[in-house]
């Protein structure tokens, strides 16, 4: 069996990519804007990409840097993602407030493009 660790946070991103997905797009689409949804949007789309991504990892030969590229995309995820779905969301949550949040997004990017990277280095390492 491959790494549990990697596959379960890879299918639970993956559940909560569909679910957040879909209700963006049939609950609260009546309630954002055109500017809110895009935004909405990204964050699912990145959010569904780097579940998948997590999940190839699992499949990688097991090293330190497979550990390091799962939790890259993990904290990706919460950070890039979670930080756009509650900019898309702060009106209708009342936390327009939270300018912290529009910092956080390229965090989170970073941490995707680290574990690219961390990736792509893995492949390297074992020719």
């Amino acid at each position: 069996m491959q790494n549990r660790t990697t596959l379960l946070p890879a299918f639970a991103f993956g559940f909560l990519a569909v679910a957040i997905g879909a209700f963006g797009a049939h609950g609260l689409k009546p309630f954002m804007d055109a500017y809110q949804l895009s935004i909405f949007e990204t964050a699912s789309r990145y959010h569904f990409y780097h579940s998948l991504a997590l999940l190839a990892v699992a499949f990688l030969p097991r090293s330190n840097f497979t550990n390091y590229i799962s939790w890259c995309f993990v904290i990706g995820i919460v950070l890039f993602s979670g930080s756009l779905y509650l900019l898309s969301l702060k009106t209708l949550l009342h936390i327009e407030h939270w300018k912290f949040l529009g910092l956080i997004t390229p965090i989170g990017g970073l941490f995707f493009m680290a574990g690219w990277l961390l990736g792509f280095l893995q492949v390297i390492k074992n020719k």
